[in-house]
């Protein structure tokens, strides 16, 4: 029933949602408490991708929750969506969803249905990733958002952090960069059919991906989100105490997401905040501007992003490309540094 529900001009109403950047949360941050219970191994200032709380002395609780306006005018498939980008913290992480609950906002003027298949869409998904969904909380809104607040858990010695990652290391990533992007042309009516091959991606869980790369060695990984690719990838290099080189030809890109860009579909992101602030710089030896956009371009339910032993990255990219993840590459590399940043350049070679 439900995907046959559409819902006239339903992504083009979150138009103009603010999205606070990378500096504003930590500015906020900076001045709450911390927790200092000892169960808890991770806090609000680590920036890892999911709550740790060490539940028995090998079991660790992995908590997180994410939610959103729509981005696609299908209400069931902005179910799909939302919920498998907030699965996709537990995937970061190594872990195992276990449980979920509902995250809704929802306008009184529109018909229940749209709401009806939100949540299914979101249901579906739970189902898919082997978890349940045991409640939830609905507010009245003026514009719809959905999410969901994820449960799950992972043995201590197998989670995945951001920190880890090692000089010498393969950076790989697991799915085209450029929802942002192309969810933008959308809004505006020029994706075309281009979108359809966005929102399959978009709809696709981690889980396959998380486990090809973890069960080799894996030294920090995480998922590419709303801060783009750039602005995780340095996350990733301060908690390790290491830099990175991003090589923006190496990146998959999804179709058309240059010729969009182009034509001035850029979402928002945090693209000068970070390199403003030093945390990211572009090669003086020249890369295309559009590359350095698709970057910074604020992802919905994106790849993995994982440091790993280089001796091990073709490997583990012939794994991926083999199964869950058709385009996973090779897209820098990491390198010790007194100073955590993230240089793009155009190549591996320069």
């Amino acid at each position: 029933m439900s995907e046959d529900i559409k819902l006239t001009s339903f992504a083009r109403m979150a138009g103009c949602a603010a999205k606070l950047g990378p500096a504003h949360l930590d500015e906020v941050l900076g001045r709450l408490p911390e927790e200092k219970a000892p169960q808890l191994l991770s806090s609000i200032h680590s920036g890892e991708d999911a709550g740790l709380y060490l539940l028995q002395d090998d079991l660790v609780l992995v908590q997180t929750v994410d939610f959103f306006p729509p981005i696609v005018d299908d209400p069931y498939t902005f179910g799909q969506i939302a919920a498998a980008n907030a699965l996709s913290d537990i995937y970061a992480m190594n872990a195992k969803p276990l449980t979920a609950m509902n995250l809704a906002a929802f306008p009184c003027g529109l018909d229940k249905c749209h709401l009806e298949a939100i949540l299914l869409g979101g249901y579906d998904k739970v189902h898919e990733a082997g978890a349940i969904v045991i409640g939830g909380h609905t507010i009245e809104d003026d514009e719809p958002k959905y999410g969901l607040a994820v449960l799950g858990t992972a043995k201590v010695d197998e989670i995945t952090t951001l920190r880890g990652a090692l000089a010498g290391d393969a950076l790989i990533l697991t799915k085209p960069i450029g929802t942002g992007i192309m969810t933008t042309a959308h809004k505006a009516g020029m994706a075309g059919e281009a979108i359809d091959v966005v929102i399959e991606s978009m709809r696709e869980l981690n889980a396959a991906s998380a486990s090809t790369i973890s069960s080799r060695d894996v030294h920090a990984m995480t998922d590419v989100t709303g801060f783009g690719l750039a602005r995780h990838l340095y996350d990733m290099m301060k908690a390790s105490g290491v830099a990175a080189e991003l090589w923006a030809k190496e990146v998959p890109l999804f179709p058309e997401v240059l010729a969009m860009l182009g034509l001035g579909m850029a979402a928002r992101s945090s693209v000068y905040e970070s390199l403003s602030e030093g945390k990211v710089e572009v090669d003086t030896g020249g890369v295309d501007e559009l590359l350095v956009q698709c970057m910074f371009d604020p992802q919905t339910s994106g790849g993995l992003l994982a440091a790993v032993p280089p001796e091990q990255a073709d490997e583990i990219v012939a794994a991926l490309q083999a199964g869950p993840a058709l385009q996973a590459a090779v897209v820098g590399r990491v390198y010790a540094s007194d100073l955590a940043k993230v240089t793009i350049k155009h190549s591996k070679e320069g």
